[in-house]
């Protein structure tokens, strides 16, 4: 474990962040989904509730916002299922344990996951004065987050939680320096350990997700919830050119392995979700997990870049 630690902090402190929207807009989906917990799981969301951590460096002195897109569940954006009846309530915690508590950083919401100092909640039903607007959460102070020196500094987590009702809440979220507009915070970040998001509705279009495989990752698991039959999962790293596999599944969990190679230490993967049949408003569901059946972190923006394969060129000598 100290190895896994001492890899990400040398990574994570050295990585000036240039997006701080999730989703961010080189992961080519539309927005982050919660629905309400009377829907049904078959349409996408395996538990109701979404957990997201924003980090700020710890040299960091400006105040911080968290800002929310079209947080009310009642516009053209959401997913109406018979008559808008959800609320969603969005809090935001700080604090000691905010993210250092185990059950933080599980696939399912159990537990003390709500651990850490509650800063801020609001709850949306069908609310007009949001809908397609961005709502803020802010300002915070750098030192109300959780110090967390293996993630680069201080880390606020916000939880999104489908109280009420049984429609799709589709939103964004900013890590923004000012209330009222999305400016990024210089050495910002955001992260996730598991996420519902909706896949574009294009054809052909690819969406991507970037796990961080530290040195001590020998095998990486890949679950997706109710990915239906909407096309192939493709992993790129810089030591692979591509592995394909089918994640059908319409309300159920699918999983695959992909073996690490040395190559691909201390480097991120790319996760891709390509498109190739005409299913709309598909909502999915992941998480990774490492050889110990750890949960592993994933990032808006890849620590490293985006992933490229390293083509390998053989030279033979003759006599």
């Amino acid at each position: 474990m100290k190895k896994f630690i001492l890899t990400t902090t040398l990574l994570a402190t050295a990585w000036l962040a240039n997006a701080q929207q999730v989703p961010a807009v080189d992961q080519n989906f539309p927005y982050l989904v919660t629905f309400g917990n009377k829907a049904e799981k078959s349409w996408g969301d395996d538990d109701f509730v979404q957990v997201f951590f924003f980090c700020v460096p710890q040299a960091s002195n400006q105040p911080l916002y968290i800002r929310v897109y079209d947080p009310d569940a009642g516009g053209k954006t959401d997913e109406n299922r018979g008559g808008f009846n959800t609320k969603t309530r969005f809090t935001v915690y700080g604090g000691a344990g905010a993210h250092s508590n185990p059950d933080a950083k599980k696939q399912d919401p159990v537990g003390t996951f709500r651990s850490g100092v509650q800063l801020r909640t609001v709850t949306f039903g069908v609310d007009t004065a949001y809908d397609e607007d961005w709502y803020t959460f802010g300002p915070f102070s750098p030192i109300e987050g959780e110090l967390q020196p293996e993630f680069g500094g201080y880390v606020f987590k916000i939880i999104i939680e489908g109280i009420e009702g049984d429609d799709g809440n589709l939103y964004k979220l900013f890590l923004s320096s000012k209330r009222d507009q999305n400016v990024e915070m210089e050495g910002g970040n955001s992260f996730a350990y598991e996420f519902c998001f909706r896949l574009p509705d294009r054809v052909g279009s690819i969406s991507h997700v970037y796990p961080f495989v530290s040195s001590n990752v020998v095998a990486v698991k890949i679950h997706i919830f109710d990915y239906d039959r909407d096309g192939m999962v493709r992993i790129i790293s810089v030591a692979k050119k591509g592995e394909l596999f089918k994640a059908e599944g319409d309300g159920k969990w699918v999983d695959t392995t992909h073996a690490t190679v040395a190559e691909e230490h201390n480097t991120s993967l790319d996760i891709q979700f390509v498109k190739q049949y005409a299913v709309n408003n598909n909502n999915i569901v992941i998480y990774i997990t490492n050889q110990y059946g750890e949960l592993m972190p994933f990032y808006t923006v890849p620590i490293g870049g985006v992933p490229k394969y390293r083509y390998k060129i053989g030279v033979k000598q003759t006599k």
